[in-house]
């Protein structure tokens, strides 16, 4: 009865891992979850209030499909101010968070047998959205020596005649690695003279700790012309059931094709969240913002030095989001197994590393208060004992 096409996709292990948590939760049992991306922090009044004024001032009609002129306006401005980056507002559609940015371009750009190179670990959700495109996603493994970033010699070599398309994700989920300007000089360098398109998912840009974050489209005028900008406002600025995310291309036909699909879709979002999008995007939140990056910024210090003290595991400080990539591989090469047994065990929820496409890892999310990470980690370092 079902599609082909539906078929091929696989069920989030993040989003799974997650819902079991709060099943468990709700039975009565002591669950600690460090599963979902979801910052812990609320969204800044500033922006509820403009959300509010909207709900008052009747503004609840349909709006144009790529979002208000005023909302276009305002991510144009964002791209400029932040990222160097000169995208007129028709060069920008805002979808139902990022994820429908990124289904939207897939469906418009792929077609069968067209391959995407994947650096991994990566987002669960780009290799499932390639296949239901009836693409072919190309892993390109990294690993710790490199940070967890695909190099030019690894781009280089991943490349066929079919590649169609590359992704980057800078800062990453799931390692919380962040290209340099020259990691991504590099990469741009091996794409010149090519065809083929650049896929930049830049969701945690705001968090980022001891280095700068850089565009991918701002590298070079080839890059640019090249580069589809992905971005939001669910992570940064804690709105993720907002469901706001936006792409940017100076490539008019491609918009248009995106407009045309999302159209006979979802059409507009929801007129009162781009409403309040506005003021976040115009730079009105900064300060709340940074607020929350420093938060992130003490619990991950904290918490890399608490893994990197039990005996059996490891973790590299990440550059930005909020991540931790755990080094489980003298432990278990089967994390699955091994994150079961932990929320069996301990009531600790974490997600395997095997969902990112990089076996011997979990994800652990310090989205969460300091003592929550503490006893967690605790939790995690006394398992870990009784497997040795």
């Amino acid at each position: 009865m079902l599609s082909d096409r539906i078929q091929t996709l696989s069920p989030s292990l993040t989003i799974a891992i997650s819902s079991l948590a709060r099943d468990l939760k709700a039975q009565g049992k002591d669950i600690l979850s460090f599963s979902a991306g979801e910052p812990d922090f609320g969204t800044p009044q500033r922006i509820k209030d403009e959300a509010i004024k909207a709900i008052n001032d009747g503004f609840t009609q349909y709006t144009a499909v790529p979002g208000i002129p005023e909302l276009l306006e305002a991510v144009a401005s964002k791209l400029k101010r932040d990222n160097n980056l000169d995208y007129a507002p028709s060069d920008i559609i805002v979808s139902n968070g990022a994820k429908q940015s990124l289904f939207n371009l897939f469906q418009a750009v792929l077609n069968e047998g067209d391959e995407v190179i994947i650096p991994s670990p990566y987002w669960v959700t780009y290799p499932e959205l390639v296949k239901y495109a009836s693409a072919v996603p190309v892993i390109v493994e990294t690993n710790e020596i490199s940070g967890f970033k695909m190099t030019a010699d690894q781009l280089s070599a991943a490349i066929t005649p079919k590649t169609k398309m590359v992704i980057l994700t800078s800062p990453s989920n799931p390692t919380g690695s962040v290209y340099s300007k020259e990691e991504l000089e590099s990469l741009a360098a091996v794409l010149e003279g090519t065809d083929i398109m650049v896929v930049s998912d830049e969701m945690y840009e705001k968090l980022v700790y001891d280095i700068d974050f850089v565009a991918a489209a701002s590298i070079s005028e080839d890059m640019f012309q090249r580069t589809v900008t992905v971005n939001g406002l669910s992570k940064s600025v804690a709105m993720t059931g907002w469901r706001f995310g936006y792409l940017a291309t100076p490539n008019k036909e491609l918009i248009a094709a995106m407009n045309k699909l999302q159209s006979q879709s979802t059409s507009n979002i929801n007129s009162i969240t781009q409403k309040a999008a506005i003021p976040a995007l115009l730079g009105e939140v900064d300060a709340e913002i940074e607020q929350m990056r420093r938060a992130f910024e003490g619990r991950a210090e904290e918490a890399v030095k608490l893994f990197n003290e039990i005996n059996g595991l490891s973790v590299l400080k990440p550059q930005g989001a909020f991540y931790l990539f755990v080094n489980i591989k003298d432990i278990s090469n089967d994390s699955i197994e091994f994150c079961k047994e932990l929320l069996q065990s301990t009531g600790v929820a974490v997600v395997p590393g095997i969902g990112f496409g990089a076996e011997g890892y979990f994800r652990f999310s310090f989205a969460t208060d300091i003592t929550t990470i503490r006893e967690g980690i605790r939790r995690i370092e006394k398992f870990v004992q009784s497997k040795k």
